[in-house]
C-alpha cells in the first residue's frame, strides 16, 4: 500500500510541475514545424523536413492557425484558409478549442517552452512542435 501511495504522489508531482500557465500562452505566437507524432499504439512518426509549417497568432484568448509554405528567400506562400480557435481553461490546463461549419474539436496544450510546444487531441495522439527557423539562401 505504501508503494502505491508513493507512486501516486510522485505522479501527481510530475503532473503538476508540467502545467501550462496562462503567461506561457503568448509564446505560441509565431511559426512552428511539427517534429514528432506519438500514436496511441506506441508508434512514432518523426518529421525531419516539413514542406508546410503552422503559423499561430494569438491575441488574448482567441487566435487562428494557418498552414504556410516557406520559400527559400525567407518569405511564405499562404492561402486564405485559417482555423480560428479559442483558448479554454479546463481542469487546470488549457485547450485549443476549434469550431467551424463542419466540425468542433479540442486539443490539449501539454507543454509550452520558448522553442517548442506539445498538444494532444481527443484521440490521445500527441504532436510535438519546434519553433521554425527559416532557411536563408543568399
Amino acid at each position: 500500500m505504501k508503494h502505491i501511495l508513493v507512486v501516486l504522489i510522485v505522479f501527481s508531482f510530475i503532473r503538476c510541475s508540467n502545467k501550462v500557465s496562462k503567461e506561457q500562452l503568448e509564446q505560441l505566437n509565431g511559426y512552428w514545424e511539427i517534429t514528432e507524432v506519438n500514436f496511441t499504439n506506441g508508434q512514432k512518426k518523426q518529421y525531419i523536413v516539413n514542406q508546410s509549417i503552422d503559423y499561430i497568432e494569438l491575441q488574448g484568448m482567441k487566435g487562428f492557425k494557418k498552414k504556410v509554405s516557406p520559400k527559400l528567400d525567407g518569405s511564405y506562400d499562404t492561402s486564405n484558409d485559417a482555423e480560428n480557435f479559442t483558448i479554454v481553461e479546463k481542469d487546470g490546463g488549457f485547450l485549443f478549442s476549434y469550431k467551424n461549419k463542419l466540425a468542433q474539436w479540442e486539443e490539449k496544450i501539454t507543454a509550452i517552452e520558448a522553442n517548442g510546444f506539445s498538444i494532444s487531441n481527443e484521440a490521445n495522439i500527441s504532436y510535438t512542435y519546434k519553433r521554425y527557423e527559416p532557411i536563408k539562401i543568399e
